[in-house]
């Protein structure tokens, strides 16, 4: 007979499932375990406080924010088709609505980061949940699969990990917020969790995210605020929901909107190269 799993604990047991092996999950279970039961007791108050969060960030350029200037930035939207197993999955990068975690995402898919790499974690019972892959530790099969889940994008130019800050945007909002979780129960998200959804998975901390990514299986509103949503799957969800841990990622290539992605070096160049031309 099927254990009945209340919401409270079915929850937990998905976030965890979520987190970078190796993390501890209490705090962020405790904060998204439940956030229906918040809806009704605190709205109000959220709501105000959450309102108040969206208009003070909207009234402040994102490039105040540290370490952000120093990041990928896709300016408008981009496709990535994804093969795997011989199937391609085509998904819609959204730097409009989220310009660092796609621009992150977009570059690293132009790095050829994903190709070979493994899903390491795969989890549709006790119902849905996520298909997570996109750790650089996989690429070598000989990495216990224990040992998945904890790795990141390490920039080879400086020899350090790339982490990128916890980026969500709520409906209302110019821009996005960083750094923070954001409560989703009081004021919806540009880009909730929907089936078919592309995010960041990351550890306890907000801005640890690097290189790891989920493909959200079912509708998970409870995670909204506390991951970051960069993208969704346009075509080849089948292809998604037959995915088994373990199965590697063939290939990624963005097929549409490259020119859309902007990094510090490239700028560097082109005003170098504008700078030349003018004095020609």
């Amino acid at each position: 007979m099927r254990l009945k799993i209340s919401q409270f604990l079915l929850s937990l047991v998905i976030i965890s499932a979520l987190m970078l092996a190796g993390c501890s999950t209490q705090q962020v279970a405790s904060n998204t375990s439940s956030p229906n039961s918040t809806a009704t007791s605190t709205t109000n108050e959220a709501s105000t406080k959450t309102t108040s969060e969206a208009t003070s960030v909207s009234q402040t350029s994102s490039e105040s924010v540290p370490g952000l200037a120093d990041l990928p930035r896709l300016e408008g939207k981009a496709t990535v088709v994804m093969t795997v197993k011989g199937s391609p999955i085509t998904i819609e990068v959204d730097g409009t609505d989220a310009p660092i975690t796609a621009g992150n995402f977009v570059d690293l898919v132009q790095k050829g980061v994903y190709d070979g790499l493994a899903f390491h974690r795969v989890v549709r019972e006790p119902q849905p949940f996520v298909v997570q892959g996109g750790d650089p530790k996989s690429k070598d099969p000989k990495v216990p699969a224990d040992q998945l889940g904890t790795g990141s994008y390490i920039d080879p130019k400086t020899g350090n990990a790339r982490y990128i800050p916890l980026e969500v945007k709520p409906k209302g909002s110019d821009t996005p917020i960083y750094n923070k979780p954001f409560d989703a129960t009081a004021q919806a998200v540009v880009l909730p969790h929907k089936q078919g959804a592309v995010a960041m998975a990351r550890s306890q901390s907000p801005d640890s995210a690097s290189a790891q990514f989920y493909f959200a299986l079912a509708d998970l509103a409870f995670l909204d605020g506390n991951y970051a949503v960069f993208g969704n799957v346009t075509q080849g969800f089948d292809v998604v929901n037959k995915i088994q841990q373990g199965d590697r990622i063939d290939s990624a290539k963005v097929t549409q909107g490259a020119e859309n992605l902007k990094t510090p070096g490239r700028k560097v160049e082109e005003e170098g190269r504008e700078q030349g031309a003018g004095g020609e």
